[in-house]
């Protein structure tokens, strides 16, 4: 049986929550009392979660495209219409692009990456943290990666906007210290998600030679750290950095 966390009360969007991490961190978050917004890019696929999560309490689908600024103001906008406020965000959407060296990466495909899992977590911050700040209440906990710290092998872009998260992070921590609102983020190894149709089998195999406990990451051990970062009992950590990889990076 999970740890209980109270979040009765408490607004929350996850991104990229029709599956996979998110999914599984909106399932926990409604298991401890949220009201959800559950924010993706596929339309039907986040209608479904969310009607899937109705019995645990009420969530909304919203859809959003994280690399437009205004679809993300415009999702921030019908979330506080419907919901009242926002008091947690969890940045978890991304996307791994193609595994290749740099030297053959394609232009488009670099830009892609990093409009969507950097630009794409500073869009929602930047939609977000207003009312946070005008209600001296907010919990943001931005998912980057493993790769964020140590970089992979074929995967440039993945790993430098995940790195670009981790500072991110670092950097609105900081600038919000000062009020009750906590901004960390957590570095996953990898899970067995969708994002491994993204991936070539050889850039798998590696990945798990990497995590000394010999397997991947589960998604409800995601969800179990995040929603202690999201409570209020995480009232003076910020701006750190919160290892999933498995024993792959002690530091």
């Amino acid at each position: 049986m999970a740890n209980r966390i109270d979040l009765q009360g408490r607004v929350a969007v996850v991104t990229g929550a029709a599956q996979g991490i998110g999914y599984a961190v909106a399932s926990r978050l409604a298991d401890s009392g949220a009201t959800l917004a559950l924010w993706d890019r596929d339309a039907a696929l986040v209608a479904e979660a969310a009607k899937s999560l109705e019995g645990k309490g009420k969530v909304i689908a919203v859809t959003c495209e994280q690399a437009d600024a205004a679809s993300v103001a415009e999702a921030a906008r019908r979330t506080e219409a419907e919901l009242g406020r926002i008091d947690i965000l969890v940045n978890n959407a991304g996307i791994s692009g193609p595994t290749m060296p740099v030297v053959d990466y394609p232009l488009d495909e670099w830009r892609r990456i990093v409009d969507i899992d950097l630009n794409g977590v500073f869009y929602c911050c930047k939609a977000v943290v207003p009312g946070m700040i005008a209600r001296n209440y907010g919990r943001i906990v931005n998912v980057a990666s493993i790769a964020g710290k140590e970089g992979n092998p074929n995967a440039a872009a993945y790993s430098a906007a995940k790195a670009g998260v981790i500072a991110l992070t670092k950097s609105l921590g900081k600038e919000l210290a000062g009020k009750d609102i906590a901004v960390n983020c957590v570095t996953p190894a990898a899970a067995k998600t969708k994002i491994f149709d993204q991936i070539s089998q050889q850039h798998i195999d590696y990945m798990l030679s990497r995590i000394p406990r010999g397997r991947f990451l589960k998604v409800e051990e995601a969800a179990a750290m995040i929603a202690f970062l999201v409570s209020e009992d995480n009232s003076f950590t910020t701006g750190a950095v919160f290892d999933l990889s498995g024993g792959r990076a002690t530091y």
